[in-house]
């Protein structure tokens, strides 16, 4: 390839959308298990704005250049790359450096795009599908006939979930913090305003005090009480963010006990290149073939042009969002 030099955004100093700007830095070469990708669009995500504001940084040795998705055409491969070849459409979770006109990403990180799927659609997948794979169905072996409860339903993480659910045979619940984001995704499963509803009172009445399997939570400390007491025996409790606080002050161990429950977490930045090879091989196996026959195409909010990365994150600060803010890159 002739390109030599790209446009990438940098976080000048921790702090709000004004600390992101554009730097003009050389195009990345693919290591031996990489592939170069010239970028047509990216997401923008919860991990991305914590680390604007110097509270999730990326880990020793990777570049702090923001940016875990991306989609866009193969341009290069490392000698050691058998998957893919220039001229591929794709889309993969990097490990940093999605906001640029290049990004290198590992091979095994990499996931082909049907067809049908366009490149905003596809750069909102990796980030959201990976962390719904990996612990609704890896780590929380959810399975067709249970029931999952999800809160932030109206999230890019919280659609994702609810559509995977649907497709692949879970009843839902989720939360949200309106009416008009409980109507957005009423055709997905049966939302809930937390701020004018109980959920455990409405979910406990439309089971018949059945319960949940499983919930997936990104709240934390405020709902770990009512989380416990809607898990069904067996259930498990996944948590992956705790915007609403990360210390509960009290835990019923008894009733962990008693119903047998599973509480556990992750965050996707800290697993292994074997551990994300593994995720994305299931989403090649199980969910590749729904988007092939557009089900289970992300939800996408509101589009940006790469020159308005600083609206593009005020978009999600505001919290009023309904599935995945993109960029794209003409």
């Amino acid at each position: 390839m002739s390109q030599e030099t790209m446009q990438q955004v940098i976080i000048t100093e921790p702090g709000g959308v004004d600390k992101l700007a554009y730097e003009t830095v050389a195009v990345p070469a693919a290591k031996a298990d990489e592939v170069l990708v010239k970028v047509h669009a990216f997401g923008i995500n919860r991990p991305d704005i914590l680390q604007r504001q110097g509270l999730y940084p990326m880990p020793k040795g990777v570049t702090p250049v923001p940016g875990l998705e991306v989609a866009g055409e193969v341009v290069a491969v490392g000698e050691d790359v058998t998957l893919f070849k220039a001229g591929d459409k794709v889309c993969g979770l990097t490990n940093g450096g999605g906001y640029a006109e290049y990004c290198v990403v590992p091979e095994s990180q990499t996931i082909s795009i049907p067809e049908n799927v366009s490149f905003a659609q596809a750069a909102a997948i990796p980030e959201t599908f990976f962390t719904v794979w990996a612990n609704v169905f890896q780590m929380a072996h959810a399975k067709a006939g249970e029931t999952v409860l999800v809160h932030g339903g109206a999230s890019g993480i919280g659609t994702t979930a609810l559509m995977l659910c649907k497709s692949l045979g879970l009843k839902t619940f989720a939360t949200v913090g309106s009416d008009e984001k409980a109507a957005a995704i009423s055709d997905l499963t049966t939302a809930i305003n937390y701020k004018t509803q109980d959920f455990e009172h409405v979910i406990n009445e439309a089971t018949s005090d059945g319960g949940v399997d499983v919930v997936l939570d990104m709240v934390g400390a405020p709902y770990l009480e009512k989380n416990l007491n809607l898990l069904r025996r067996d259930g498990r409790l996944v948590y992956i963010a705790f915007l609403g606080g990360a210390k509960a002050k009290e835990v019923k161990l008894g009733q962990i006990m008693m119903k047998r429950l599973t509480i556990t977490g992750s965050t996707m930045r800290a697993r292994s290149t074997a551990e994300k090879a593994e995720i994305a091989q299931g989403l090649q196996s199980h969910v590749v073939p729904l988007w092939a026959k557009g089900e289970c195409l992300p939800m996408i909010y509101k589009t940006f042009n790469f020159d308005q990365i600083q609206d593009a994150h005020a978009s999600l600060d505001t919290g009023e969002h309904v599935g995945k803010v993109v960029v794209t890159i003409l």
